[in-house]
């Protein structure tokens, strides 16, 4: 097969294909056109849609190999990092919701989803956890009449998460004898792997020195003569000594697995055999498999980074289709900190294999002795960025809202408990659109607002945000900086604006009939309404919060006081968020309210859509607001013609998604 996708000649394969069991009666010439169509399919469907590309495109041989040769969906598949599957979604039946509706509301998820078929069995959608889902299904299997492989793909760099090592060293000790573990050696992330970890699986164990190391090596005990057992004893644990100096299995052979491979990711010929016959060897096994992000389309082979997570894009140039003009928060940030880092030289940047997604590549160019890729390892990047703080720099950790979840723990005992100053931001706050449930960041003012000594900031436009990052080391403690995905509000910006007093909100606008407060860009919507209303006669008070911790309690007070009225407006659960700490403040405060009425994510699972659409289903709209307001004040509800969305473009500069 070569690099270039080739013009496909006669009947297609891919339609012919309905189920595994269809494309088992394939020959290899066939698979290979079909590998040919799937990645025709891939480019012309996520051009159009976005989606992760690089990914899949890396793993059509993988995936079609693994069908065939296991008997799935008995033997169980668990993709790691569910990202990977659509080349499996395209053959388990879902073709045609693939092409209609991929990653669209009500449509087929990027991601594996047991709802839409008995071939996904875990809704994965963050890193390094397959490997333990897959333990425990292999150990609940051992009292099943009919036993059946168990099998996690883990790839893009998921090794790196220290839970995937969890896993092994149980897994091992348990000795599955139907567990194998498939890692997809991509040498990728989503940025390019870091660490000795990815350095010591990556390809160039097998490169052209390990090669002639081998060579010399044979050359060598040939001209041993072989005579005694002693001697061969001696030889071939000499062989052994040198195989696992030149490749990666000893580790994995020291948790207790079998390690095999590595083999050519990208080969039917070789993979299909390869997976047949491993099943007549007792597991636990581990297979390498070498597979190249963005495989067969040259400008994701180019750019796997821009290409993990691409917006929509030309599919004969590669370009991704233009925004609307209006920066990114993520790039407002991405600006912000390197102006900060040229004022103080104590700042460094922290991410976990998100360069380029959280705005960091400026900085990494300007300051690469400052800036710390520690590859899928949340938790590590917090612990890792306490103790730089406690040595006397200054931290600035940058990840997405839905994968800090997993260093919550960090956060608590490295960062907080110490009260060292690391600034955390929070990228992809609130809803973040088609990539669904696993990646929505609705949770993170909940989570963290329990808290002691934690700052938490939600800016309501580019100035604001600004004005959090330049000023954030100045605090002296931990602070967390959260914006939503995409575009930003379109304010012009304000050369060296002033920074913000610890703790202070603002109220945006004065009114008497009832108190809007509101966090993040969902100020703006609060705005509209409420010049909206006082065209009717209405006075609205807008407060913009700022601060989610610690409250301005004092501008609070008095607002709802006055108005004797108050709504709260979040892109965060309704449960422990904004509306949680003013109901608390007024409580402790025995400020009896008529009604608080609390707007944001209500307490169930947000599907994938757009923004525009999940903020409609929430009901976090002007429209939504309006009527809040109005069945607050007891007023006749009115008619209300259009809505308004302030953020109204999911893409931002970068081409990337999400994740």
């Amino acid at each position: 097969m070569t690099d270039e996708l080739l013009p496909v000649n006669g009947k297609k394969v891919l339609p012919l294909v309905p189920s595994p069991h269809a494309l088992r009666r394939l020959n290899t010439h066939a698979l290979q056109q079909l590998a040919q169509e799937i990645r025709e399919e891939l480019i012309s469907t996520v051009s159009v849609t976005g989606g992760h590309l690089a990914s899949n495109l890396g793993v059509v041989e993988l995936t079609l190999a693994l069908h065939y040769a296991f008997d799935t969906p008995r033997d169980k598949l668990i993709w790691d990092v569910g990202h990977q599957v659509y080349t499996h979604k395209m053959i388990t039946g879902r073709l045609d919701g693939f092409r209609k509706g991929l990653r669209q509301k009500n449509g087929i998820a990027g991601f594996p989803k047991k709802a839409e078929s008995i071939y996904d069995h875990f809704d994965t959608g963050h890193s390094g956890t397959s490997i333990s889902f897959a333990v425990g299904i292999a150990e609940a299997s051992k009292y099943s009449e009919d036993p059946y492989w168990v099998i996690p793909i883990i790839g893009d760099g998921s090794l790196t998460a220290g839970v995937a090592f969890e896993a092994l060293n149980q897994g091992g000790n348990l000795k599955q004898q139907n567990l194998m573990v498939i890692i997809n050696d991509n040498d990728m992330s989503i940025s390019p792997n870091v660490g000795t970890l990815a350095q010591y699986i990556s390809r160039r164990m097998i490169g052209p020195r390990a090669a002639s190391v081998r060579r010399y090596t044979k050359q060598l005990l040939a001209q041993i003569p072989r005579a005694g057992e002693d001697l061969i004893r001696i030889v071939q644990k000499l062989e052994r000594s040198i195989k696992d100096f030149i490749q990666p299995g000893l580790l994995f052979e020291e948790l207790g697995f079998q390690y095999l491979g590595p083999f050519d990711g990208h080969d039917l010929e070789t993979l299909i055999p390869v997976f047949k016959n491993v099943q007549n060897i007792p597991g636990p096994l581990l297979l390498h498999v070498l597979t190249r992000k963005g495989y067969g389309y040259k400008p994701a082979e180019l750019e796997p980074e821009r290409f993990h997570g691409a917006s929509p894009f030309n599919r004969d140039t590669g370009e991704f289709k233009k925004s609307t003009g209006v920066v990114s928060f993520t790039s407002v940030f991405g600006d912000a900190i390197v102006d900060l880092a040229r004022k103080d030289p104590r700042v460094v940047t922290i991410t976990a294999a998100m360069t380029l997604g959280t705005g960091l590549d400026r900085f990494a160019k300007e300051f690469p002795d400052r800036f710390y890729d520690v590859g899928i390892a949340e938790p590590h990047a917090v612990a890792f960025a306490g103790g730089l703080a406690f040595a006397g720099k200054r931290p600035v950790v940058a990840i997405y809202s839905t994968f800090m979840q997993r260093a919550y723990d960090q956060i608590f005992q490295e960062v907080c408990l110490q009260d060292v100053p690391v600034v955390m931001i929070l990228d992809r706050a609130g809803v973040v659109g088609s990539d669904g449930p696993t990646h929505h960041g609705l949770f993170d003012l909940s989570f963290l607002r329990t808290l002691p000594h934690l700052g938490l900031i939600a800016p309501r436009d580019e100035n604001e945000l600004r004005r959090a990052v330049l000023c954030s080391i100045d605090f002296n403690r931990p602070v967390v900086i959260r914006y939503p995905r995409g575009t930003a509000v379109g304010v012009d910006l304000i050369p060296d604006p002033p920074p913000l007093v610890w703790g202070e909100g603002e109220c945006l606008r004065v009114g008497k009939h009832l108190s809007v407060i509101a966090a993040g860009p969902l100020v703006y919507d609060a705005l509209f309404v409420a010049d909206r209303m006082q065209r009717q006669g209405i006075e609205i008070e807008v407060i913009d919060a700022r601060f989610v911790k610690p409250l301005d309690s004092a501008l609070i007070l008095q607002s709802v006081r006055k108005t004797g009225h108050v709504i709260t407006l979040e892109e965060n659960t309704v449960i422990g968020g904004l509306g949680a700490a003013v109901m608390e403040l007024l409580v402790g405060h025995d400020v009896s309210m008529e009604k608080v009425d609390i707007m944001g994510a209500p307490d169930r699972w947000i599907p994938m859509g757009t923004q525009q659409e999940l903020w409609e289903d929430m009901g976090l709209t002007t429209h939504e607001l309006e009527r809040r307001i109005r069945l607050t004040l007891g007023l006749q509800e009115v008619d209300i013609d259009t809505d308004f969305f302030h953020r109204t473009h999911e893409s931002d500069s970068s081409g990337q998604m999400a994740d």
